[in-house]
């Protein structure tokens, strides 16, 4: 069963920085893609960043702002945030699929998720 722990959330001040972490319980996990996604309240599930193979892809809203990489050794994607925004408040969320480099934006192209982490960004 493929299971999925982000980690790294927090409260920050505006123009600061946090590193999220998303590791999985995965066989082979440099097959997987691995998706970051955030939901604010009462706003649908949004994209922010998308990792495949060593490929990365990113919401125009964070481009320039965010960087995703992976350590499949550690079986770990990072999601390194930079120059936060009050905007960007929200809890996120990684999510994997077996390598696939269609659709990566859509989240219901994934099938497996963690739980959430809160990014709370303070102006």
């Amino acid at each position: 069963q493929v299971q999925a722990v982000e980690s790294g959330g927090g409260l920050v001040e505006a123009g600061g920085s946090l590193r999220l972490s998303c590791t999985a319980s995965v066989g082979i996990f440099s097959r997987y893609s691995v998706g970051w996604f955030r939901q604010a309240p009462g706003k649908e599930r949004e994209f922010v960043a998308a990792i495949i193979w060593n490929s990365a892809y990113y919401a125009d809203s964070v481009k320039g702002r965010f960087t995703i990489s992976r350590d499949n050794v550690k079986k770990t994607v990072y999601l390194q945030m930079n120059s936060l925004k009050p905007e960007d408040t929200a809890v996120y969320y990684c999510a994997l699929r077996y390598y696939s480099t269609t659709t990566y934006y859509d989240p219901d192209e994934y099938p497996h998720w963690g739980q959430g982490t809160q990014v709370t960004v303070s102006s």
